[in-house]
């Protein structure tokens, strides 16, 4: 495990700490190199991981199953500790965000690379892109108690362009294209980009967290989110077959510290900003001591 914390998890949180000090003392702009991610790096990783990957379309239609219903098990769980715990609705919200959405693309990613190699981390991908559109749409609804409607959370995932990216990427490797080098170059150095850049923006918004003042609620949501979503993720795999790569890389981005983007939606809404921030940062402090362990029992 000690392998594992020093070769796989520390990089991570060395390059992040970078992005933390750019943040503090050089004033960078985080939410302009987020932009740069989400509308051109992202997309890039997506296309050319699930096109050079080798899975099949049942592959991935078991990865899907797979996220799904994660996040909804882990949802019905936060519900359910909300309401043991006494929460408000404001309160339960971002208790929901907290445990249910999970950091599968700034330091997920990365960190299924490291630990488990590049055919871990198409699958990963595809899990990772299944988790964001969720966290957008379910996000949105849950951290907006109900008041968005179901429309308008549709336009905000038709915006999304990985979803384009992985609809692409799916055409091109299913019906035998060869893409001409003019593309494939362009897009193989912008997906060589992605994860240092998104290990650098991780650093760079854990700079803005801020300590909660709810003490009982933040331990409940981390520790939940922790260690009870991996294993809710080693169960399904079993239940739905998944095996290999594609169980490591599931149940890696599923054990993943609380989600950054999570913080945006309870900013957005107004659901406790420093609960779900403080949540954010506390657990990617903490997550090493659970994922060596999950990393060894893996491999």
């Amino acid at each position: 495990m000690l392998e594992i914390l020093a070769n796989d998890i520390l990089p991570v949180f060395l390059i992040a700490s970078a992005g933390f000090l750019v943040a503090r003392f050089a004033k960078a702009d985080v939410v302009t190199l987020t932009r740069v991610a989400f509308f051109v790096l992202l997309p890039c990783l997506v296309f050319n991981l699930i096109l050079t990957s080798p899975m099949t379309g049942g592959d991935i239609g078991r990865l899907v199953a797979a996220a799904v219903l994660v996040i909804a098990v882990m949802g019905t769980v936060a519900f359910t500790l909300s309401k043991l715990l006494g929460l408000d609705q404001r309160a339960r919200a971002a208790f929901m965000l907290v445990v249910m959405f999970s950091n599968g693309g700034n330091f997920g990613l990365p960190l299924v690379s490291f630990a488990f190699g590049a055919q871990a981390l198409a699958h990963a991908s595809v899990f990772f892109l299944v988790g964001a559109v969720l966290t957008f749409v379910l996000g949105s609804y849950i951290a907006a108690a109900g008041q968005r409607s179901p429309a308008a959370a549709l336009v905000g995932v038709l915006k999304m362009p990985i979803i384009y990216a992985a609809g692409a990427a799916l055409l091109v490797k299913y019906s035998g294209v060869t893409l001409p080098t003019l593309a494939v170059r362009p897009i193989g150095l912008l997906s060589g980009a992605a994860l240092p850049l998104m290990m650098l923006i991780l650093g760079m918004q854990l700079e803005r967290a801020k300590f909660p003042k709810r003490v009982v609620p933040l331990a409940v949501g981390i520790g939940t989110s922790l260690v009870v979503s991996p294993i809710v993720a080693l169960l399904l795999c079993s239940w739905l077959g998944i095996d290999g790569p594609a169980r490591q890389a599931a149940v890696t981005l599923s054990a993943m510290p609380v989600a950054v983007s999570t913080t945006i939606l309870a900013l957005e809404f107004e659901v406790e900003p420093d609960f779900v921030t403080g949540a954010v940062f506390l657990s990617t402090i903490l997550s090493p001591l659970t994922l060596a362990p999950l990393i060894a029992y893996l491999r």
